[in-house]
């Protein structure tokens, strides 16, 4: 999982990295903290890279938080929880932040039990099955505890298991929990247990297996499409018979 923090206090930024090294675990998944002193520079990397969680604080140089906050919340695609972490302790400041379109306020200086369980909330909330063994997405059974995934193809049919290395188990599971939306790179690549740094062609690779691997194709019901520029996204295609998005629990 990664998190965005936008803090240009050294001190600050010190002591929230600690109390997400030490604190924060959301089941078995790693929890990376990229930190951005500006707010432009978050927004840049709002348009290229994809987060779980932004923490904003108010006051920063130039763009500030809630401006940051107003311009996300004004995209398309603005389902990432935000957490504004401000000096700022007036019930106006507050209701400003909450009507910009913050899921959640927290005043410094932060409490750390307080803060992390804030967060974990937020995030189990956009991954409620993130914690358990086995994640279910319609057909497809994700089993963290031997990296198979269960293809339930038909009535008629015996569920196809599907073994995958630990990196093509995680980077499937990373693009099933985020269906319909575009997945960076990086995110991607960090799901893998890789960095930035890696060769493209290395994602590329492990993309190509996870098509041939688990089958995801139109016939299945799926599309795998490379979104130019940043990553890719797996979508859901409609019902050849009905026209709509078959359900998916």
């Amino acid at each position: 999982m990664r998190i965005a923090l936008l803090e240009d206090e050294p001190a600050q930024l010190s002591l929230f990295i600690h109390t997400i090294k030490r604190q924060l675990l959301i089941g078995h998944e790693p929890v990376v903290c990229v930190p951005f002193e500006f707010g432009e520079d978050l927004r840049r990397s709002l348009r290229r890279e994809t987060f779980d969680l932004l923490v904003l604080d108010w006051n920063v140089p130039g763009l500030d938080g809630v401006e940051l906050l107003q311009w996300l919340r004004n995209r398309h695609e603005s389902w990432v929880p935000v957490i504004m972490l401000s000096s700022r302790a007036s019930e106006c400041d507050v209701a400003v932040a909450l009507g910009a379109g913050a899921d959640d306020y927290v005043v410094k200086p932060f409490r750390p039990l307080e803060l992390v369980a804030r967060m974990r909330r937020l995030l189990t909330r956009q991954q409620p099955a993130a914690a358990a063994p086995v994640e279910r997405f319609g057909t497809w059974v994700f089993d963290r505890t031997s990296s198979v995934v269960h293809v339930e193809a038909g009535e008629s049919e015996a569920v196809q298991q599907v073994m995958l290395t630990d990196s093509e188990f995680r980077l499937a599971l990373a693009l099933f929990r985020n269906m319909g939306r575009p997945v960076s790179r990086a995110y991607l690549l960090e799901c893998t247990g890789s960095n930035s740094e890696v060769p493209t062609r290395t994602l590329d690779t492990h993309i190509y297996r996870l098509r041939t691997k688990l089958g995801l194709h139109a016939a299945r019901g799926l599309r795998l499409l490379t979104v130019y520029g940043l990553g890719y996204r797996l979508e859901r295609l409609p019902d050849v018979d009905t026209g709509k998005v078959s359900a998916w629990a």
